[in-house]
């Protein structure tokens, strides 16, 4: 009965740990920027779980979204404690090339907003 009880109590607390991703209510936002000036219309990808570049393919990340057609805003919603890696592909209509670039985030607390901006790069 007493190892019953003890699988029990274990299994409880490892479901109640959220790991990084969705379910949460902690917003990750911010702006994809070349040198100050805002790219519009970037597509935007976030890996949970990451510290580091998992790769540039779409298929390396777990959510993706697209920036603002004119501030290139961009905002992901809705997730847990955790470490992230944000990363955009856009292109710079002053400079006539495609830009790229991320940057690791860490939420810290349950309902935290984190304003960060994606610097980008030829």
């Amino acid at each position: 009965m007493k190892s019953i009880l003890a699988i029990t109590l274990m299994l409880l607390t490892i479901s109640a740990c959220k790991k990084e991703g969705t379910g949460g209510k902690a917003t990750i936002t911010g702006h994809i920027k070349h040198h100050e000036v805002h790219i519009p219309e970037a597509e935007v990808f976030i890996k949970y779980g990451a510290t580091e570049l998992p790769g540039t393919s779409a298929s390396d990340y777990d959510d993706q979204s697209v920036a603002s057609p004119g501030d290139g805003h961009y905002e992901f919603e809705g997730l847990n404690k955790g470490d992230y890696y944000v990363y955009s592909t856009g292109y710079d209509s002053t400079i006539s090339e495609i830009v790229l670039g991320g940057t690791p985030v860490k939420i810290k607390k349950k309902s935290e907003i984190i304003e960060i901006d994606i610097p980008v790069t030829e």
